[in-house]
């Protein structure tokens, strides 16, 4: 990830501060690779913030792996690799991986409230599978209200409602690509919220256990192993 960064400072060094019709797709302005730049760098604390709260939240691999499978792809395959311009339907794939963790995200969130004895809380199955769904799909429109503040801020095209000539789009078609985005993150949370629900109502929820996160309590395993040790010493004498 910290290569990325590295490439994109250089590709943003080099970028021209402003992009005509008879460049290429793949040739983008600074301001571009400014925001790609930003992104690169909050993906790196992200990952580093990720290892720093273990200590008090236990993220699984099976959580943690795909979320770096997911900055991977979209960071340095998708803007670095330009994945987005040579492979059909990157930005689709992403849309649904990503609603699918934030969907499991969500899932976390109601269990850990569930576990924790000062907010007493027992949700139905069909209440935390909507819950789910519709935060991720919430994320989903955050990240389209990014898009499109930062197209009008930077002058990009994030939200595809231009070709590549400059030439605005009208109607449906200067909405297609937001919309698609927003249809895929609406199926992706609705596949993910749909098998916790029916985990949930079936009590086999083994395999959505081990992709939650869970609240680590380090103080009280470290008095639980004092005692055990203490009693130990105890029988010994």
């Amino acid at each position: 990830m910290w290569s990325s960064v590295v490439i994109i400072t250089y590709l943003m060094i080099k970028a021209p501060s402003a992009v005509t019709a008879d460049m290429p797709e793949y040739i983008h302005p600074k301001a571009y690779y400014t925001l790609m730049l930003s992104e690169s760098i909050l993906g790196c604390i992200v990952m580093q913030a990720a290892r720093k709260v273990q200590g008090w939240i236990s993220i699984p691999s099976w959580m943690l792996i795909p979320f770096v499978i997911f900055l991977y792809c979209a960071i340095f395959l998708g803007e670095v690799r330009m994945f987005y311009y040579r492979v059909s339907s990157w930005d689709t794939f992403l849309h649904f991986f990503s609603a699918g963790m934030l969907g499991s995200l969500a899932f976390s969130i109601v269990s850990i409230l569930n576990q924790n004895d000062r907010v007493p809380i027992q949700l139905s199955p069909a209440f935390v599978a909507i819950f789910a769904f519709c935060f991720a799909v919430a994320c989903g429109a955050i990240w389209e209200i990014y898009e499109y503040t930062f197209d009008g801020v930077l002058g990009l095209n994030m939200q595809k409602f231009m070709l590549e000539d400059g030439t605005k789009l009208i109607g449906r078609a200067a909405l297609s690509d937001t919309m698609k985005d927003i249809i895929t993150d609406v199926a992706g949370a609705g596949v993910v919220a749909f098998g916790g629900y029916f985990a949930m109502k079936k009590d086999s929820i083994q395999w959505l256990n081990s992709i939650q996160l869970r609240m680590s309590h380090p103080k009280t395993e470290k008095k639980s192993e004092k005692k055990t040790a203490e009693s130990g010493k105890t029988k010994a004498s």
